[in-house]
């Protein structure tokens, strides 16, 4: 993955206190880190953004949509996203992000790169299971809904005498073996 100039926040020349940062997410975003299971994206990151004297503070929100193939169905629609992730920054002798919630930056660093972080944030707010909403609500018309409709199982088949049902012998031979 290459870094993207557009998401490096130089965090050097800003007062403290908070600022704001504001990115525009679509799939050539998604590209870069070889990610490929939206057919399209559009997506609003705000990032606020708190410079303290030893530390920063980072939260980061996105709403928007993603347009995924249904996993019933097969068919693509827009799935809403959204989320948020909050991140801390600290200065330490060496880059350190081991834990999901605080980045140790070297000191003398400059500037942070938060491309990986909404990256991460997207994804993972998108659910496994990927269900159509008319699926759910059963407006949805379709060839693939109406195959599985027609192969359903509607209803079960019982007698209402248990010992209507011939019962092996072979059975009745192991179940005196147990009170033996």
């Amino acid at each position: 993955m290459k870094k993207m100039n557009d998401f490096l926040i130089p965090f050097i020349g800003l007062k403290l206190g908070k600022h704001q940062f504001e990115y525009q997410v679509g799939n050539t975003f998604f590209n870069t880190f070889e990610y490929e299971d939206f057919n399209s994206s559009d997506i609003n990151v705000e990032v606020s953004f708190e410079k303290k004297s030893t530390m920063l503070e980072l939260l980061f929100k996105h709403s928007g949509t993603v347009n995924v193939a249904c996993d019933v169905t097969g068919e693509d629609f827009d799935m809403p996203v959204d989320g948020n992730l909050k991140l801390v920054v600290n200065f330490g002798d060496e880059f350190n992000n081991d834990n999901e919630e605080m980045l140790i930056l070297p000191h003398g660093e400059h500037q942070i790169d938060v491309s990986q972080y909404i990256y991460e944030m997207i994804v993972l707010s998108v659910p496994l299971r990927r269900v159509h909403r008319g699926v759910l609500d059963g407006s949805l018309k379709s060839a693939a809904l109406d195959k599985l409709n027609e192969i359903s199982v509607t209803e079960i088949n019982t007698d209402s005498e248990p010992e209507a049902q011939e019962i092996d012998p072979r059975w009745d031979k192991l179940k005196q073996l147990l009170k033996d």
